[in-house]
């Protein structure tokens, strides 16, 4: 098989389409809703599109007699979430629409590896191009999931938090193509494969309810978003790392503050935490750190580093201790393909 990137202006009207779509790893993360029947968030985020050499989600949809969805090979009923996306399709074309989805991902489902961002952003691009839908393709992968318009550009991007009560504003821009900055590297250390917990939409909602240290991190985080900015835009390895850890390190002390408490690390994820640390401290910061709703490490680097790092880790997380499954090595990559 053969892919291309999608051209959302011109590849339009199709009767059948196969879509791959990435994996994103938000720098400034997204926790937090004002609006849960439209995945508002309550502030901004930035993220990195990775490349799908390993990693991303297929989707094959046509149009049908009646709508079915098949996830890795086994059918379920559609969900809520895909039910709102199909529905507001519907609403801004005025065709009934029936689909026959079938997707499955080359990552685990629910595991804090952002399946459902990849996921969702295959079915909206799938979605748009079967139905000529003239909303940005981000607006329809939010109602999915909210991390998910991400996933809809390549390179580094920005989701908007807006300020229209419909969400029409609150959408996915490109802050730099993946051409922007060759170097960077990313690692994602598999650390565990099973679902999370608490899922990571009951676990915002708790924590917008009860935690005040998220009145803080919305009052401002805005901050931490224009230093990232400028970050990506100058290719400032250093300043981009500390931005990333500090933002992760963040986003779980809210996690911690939330009552209920919400516990989605564990002591893999702060060995890793501290081995990079420690290298910085040896090497200077040359290493930055991630973490999403899991305990699996997403690590930064440039190329330069790569190497000597990889095998760091292997030596001291997959072959003395067998404390990490795997090590995927990631470019910065693109946004949506099509099947040829």
């Amino acid at each position: 098989m053969s892919f291309r990137e999608i051209n959302f202006d011109t590849d339009v009207g199709l009767q059948d389409v196969t879509v791959r779509t990435p994996v994103n790893i938000a720098t400034i993360k997204y926790w937090g809703k004002r609006d849960e029947s439209l995945n508002l968030p309550l502030h901004s985020s930035i993220s990195i599109t990775l490349s799908m050499k390993n990693m991303y989600s297929q989707t094959t949809a046509r149009k049908s007699d009646k709508t079915s969805f098949c996830i890795n090979g086994s059918y379920e009923e559609p969900t809520k979430r895909f039910l709102r996306l199909i529905k507001k399709v519907e609403e801004e074309t005025g065709e009934n629409v029936n689909v026959s989805v079938s997707t499955h991902n080359t990552f685990p489902t629910a595991a804090g590896l952002a399946s459902s961002a990849s996921g969702f952003a295959a079915l909206a691009s799938a979605m748009k191009l079967l139905y000529k839908v003239d909303n940005d393709v981000s607006e329809l992968a939010r109602l999915g999931s909210g991390s998910a318009c991400r996933s809809t550009k390549g390179g580094f991007v920005l989701w908007e938090r807006g300020d229209d009560a419909a969400g029409r504003d609150s959408i996915a821009t490109q802050l730099a193509p993946p051409s922007h900055w060759p170097e960077f590297r990313v690692l994602v250390c598999v650390v565990c494969k099973d679902k999370k917990a608490v899922p990571s939409t009951a676990g915002m909602q708790r924590t917008v309810e009860t935690s005040a240290l998220m009145k803080y991190r919305v009052n401002n985080i805005q901050g931490k978003i224009n230093a990232m900015k400028v970050a990506i835009r100058n290719k400032d390895f250093k300043m981009f790392a500390e931005i990333a850890m500090r933002d992760s390190n963040e986003m779980h002390a809210v996690c911690l503050d939330t009552y209920p408490p919400i516990l989605y690390l564990n002591s893999v994820s702060y060995d890793i935490m501290n081995f990079v640390h420690q290298y910085n401290s040896t090497h200077g910061v040359v290493v930055g750190y991630t973490f999403d709703a899991g305990p699996n490490a997403v690590l930064f680097c440039e190329a330069t580093q790569l190497n000597k790092l990889k095998t760091e880790l292997e030596k001291k997380f997959v072959s003395e201790t067998s404390k990490v499954t795997e090590i995927i090595e990631c470019e910065v990559g693109c946004g949506p393909l099509l099947q040829c």
